[in-house]
């Protein structure tokens, strides 16, 4: 057949854990994003709550660590029912805005407390919500929200390709929790890997990541 066409490489929006920012994100996928050259480029955002500075925070960094919700006045915690989170519609909207503004993307990547937020969305996208233009997901370290507010995400399978990488010495989201929301979802391919709670780039999960994301040409998300 004919030559194919120079294919431009999936865009991906990238959603960073609690307590860190789109900076720190991208200083930590250095070894990610050389895996994916040329197939997918990873976009951070911030997200909108900065957190209340920690002991251990830098007074004068122009880095605040954020969040994407609380569980409770300033903090959080991913075992806690929250009776009244607060704050995720803010980070919904602050996600619509830049698939919206700085599109289009294919996918969303989302590690630990941003990959809870991108399951999230992609509830609301197999729903058929207009704001969240993607087709795929990439979860690392992810779960599902325990505040009872948040139930309806969780509720019927939500029909979206998704990757959930788990680590299976995570001490900070507990193996378990990933493969529970992993659950939720039609069809997920998991990716076990024997680490801890961080985004793994090693020669197998390369190749899980590109297995992945052959599935998806750019534009499908629109």
């Amino acid at each position: 057949g004919a030559a194919m066409a120079e294919v431009r490489p999936l865009r991906v929006l990238a959603l960073h854990g609690y307590r860190q920012s789109a900076r720190r994100l991208h200083q930590r996928t250095g070894a990610l994003r050389k895996a994916l050259r040329g197939r997918a480029e990873l976009v951070a955002i911030d997200a909108p709550h900065r957190l209340p500075a920690g002991a251990e925070d830098d007074p004068d960094g122009d880095d605040p660590p954020r969040g994407w919700w609380f569980s409770g006045p300033g903090t959080f915690e991913a075992g806690e029912a929250a009776a009244a989170p607060a704050g995720l519609e803010e980070s919904l909207s602050a996600v619509a805005a830049a698939l919206a503004e700085h599109g289009p993307f294919d996918g969303l990547l989302g590690f630990s407390q941003g990959a809870a937020l991108a399951a999230m969305v992609c509830a609301l996208r197999a729903r058929g919500d207009p704001r969240f233009p993607v087709a795929f997901a990439v979860l690392v370290a992810a779960f599902a929200s325990r505040a009872p507010a948040h139930g309806h995400f969780y509720r019927e399978p939500i029909a979206l390709p998704t990757l959930h990488v788990v680590g299976d010495t995570d001490a900070v989201i507990a193996a378990p929790l990933s493969r529970e929301l992993a659950q939720c979802f039609v069809e997920p391919v998991v990716l076990s890997h024997p680490g801890g709670h961080f985004i793994p780039a090693a020669a197998a999960q390369k190749k899980a990541y590109l297995e992945f994301l052959e599935r998806f040409c750019p534009g499908q998300g629109q």
